[in-house]
């Protein structure tokens, strides 16, 4: 590192202490090319700490941070390892397809790798374009099937179901399991031109309730299920089923894309 370099980076980081930012060098160094996420605004004393990320760049998928499950029937289809790539452009792609008589897409989560309580969890992602199936991103854990302390042990957080080709998006709470006990909360937000380029899906989780978001603007606000308390894990994923419509009159293949996943922490002021 040459000392003319040095000097920059030191001037950087000093000007950085004192305005008080919440990213370090390499992570203000690695985003600035990148959207930039607008978050709500931070209690007095507290500020927004990047604690988790991935970028997608590069050629292949960072199995140090996402677990892809086993191939694997999943509703009217197949999750598999080849429905999984990275673009070369900075994204995460989730493809559908047919291969003979079935259809194949495929999940990606975070599983045993990244298990994370509260905070601003955002994805910037493109939607698809064919019926018959829909992208999600979500939390979930494995308390969600406990039962006896509503959703405080567990919740199926939805940050977004993309059921349909419209402006209409899906936010959801699942508890309780999913037999006998299941209870469930949902609200079906509308964002015009919602299909077309890039968009973020975030969900602000606090002890206290949740709050959705799409582009930075509020969606829904609840504490149904009396709000999750344990750590939950990310996925993304795409499903086959009758609830995204036929997908018998879509031409595949069809993709969705993320360009990156982000969760940020309330930290105190320094």
């Amino acid at each position: 590192m040459n000392t003319h370099y040095t000097i920059l980076r030191l001037a950087l980081v000093v000007t950085v202490a004192v305005l008080g930012v919440s990213f370090s060098f390499a992570e203000e160094a690695k985003s600035s090319g990148k959207h930039k996420d607008i978050l709500p605004a931070p209690p007095p004393g507290k500020q927004w700490k990047l604690v988790w990320h991935d970028e997608f760049d590069g050629k292949k998928l960072d199995e140090s941070k996402w677990e892809i499950p086993p191939d694997a029937p999943r509703r009217d289809a197949f999750w598999m390892r080849k429905a999984i790539s990275l673009d070369g452009s900075g994204n995460l792609k989730i493809s559908t397809f047919k291969e003979g008589d079935r259809y194949i897409d495929g999940c990606v989560r975070t599983r045993g790798k990244f298990e994370h309580a509260f905070g601003y969890y955002v994805a910037r992602i493109r939607l698809h374009d064919q019926p018959g199936h829909w992208p999600a991103f979500w939390l979930m854990g494995s308390g969600v099937g406990k039962i006896g302390d509503e959703g405080r042990d567990g919740t199926e957080i939805d940050i977004m179901e993309k059921f349909s080709l419209d402006g209409r998006v899906c936010h959801a709470l699942h508890w309780d399991g999913y037999g006998k006990h299941h209870k469930a909360a949902t609200h079906i937000s509308r964002t015009p031109g919602i299909m077309k380029g890039f968009h973020t899906f975030a969900l602000l989780w606090t002890k206290d309730e949740y709050i959705f978001y799409i582009d930075g603007k509020e969606t829904w606000r609840t504490k149904a299920g009396g709000v999750c308390q344990v750590p939950l894990f990310i996925k993304l994923s795409d499903e086959v089923g009758k609830w995204g419509g036929d997908i018998k009159k879509a031409k595949l293949p069809d993709e969705f894309l993320v360009d990156y996943v982000r969760v940020y922490d309330l930290v105190d002021k320094p």
